[in-house]
């Protein structure tokens, strides 16, 4: 949302003393359509990335599934890390009690959702029929 404001002052003096007005005016403007997309778009992808680091952390840390949380965490983002298993094996490491687990299907997805969410971002750009500026280009 893009908010401006003007404001005018004017401070006049004469022989029986000072006048001052003071005028404003604010303007807003609103998100299109195309804007409040690509705002859930990025929003979407970047919760996906945040569960996506919490499912690294707890793999590689060992935490239990028994844990409901761990649990809805590794069901929720496995439809995200399916695509990229076998790519790579996953390394392990067991310790006393619990045995590490290193994903790089998890680090590739870490990888590849941004780029996705950025080449739908540009995608829905282009529809908009968006002229593209420079700082747009460089984004």
């Amino acid at each position: 949302m893009d908010t401006s404001t003007r404001e005018t002052v004017t401070v006049r003096e004469d022989g029986t003393g000072s006048t001052s007005s003071v005028s404003s005016s604010s303007s807003k403007s609103n998100a299109t359509i195309f804007q409040t997309i690509e705002y859930l778009v990025y929003f979407f992808f970047g919760i996906v990335e945040i569960l996506l680091v919490f499912r690294m952390i707890f793999k590689m840390s060992g935490a239990s599934v028994g844990s409901s949380f761990v649990d809805f965490i590794y069901n929720f983002t496995s439809i995200f890390v399916y695509p990229f298993e076998g790519i790579f094996r996953a390394g392990t490491t067991k310790g006393i009690e619990t045995t590490a687990v290193f994903e790089p299907s998890a680090l590739i997805a870490l990888l590849v959702f941004p780029l996705l969410a950025w080449g739908i971002v540009k995608l829905i750009r282009v529809l908009s029929g968006k002229k593209l500026q420079e700082e747009d280009i460089l984004s």
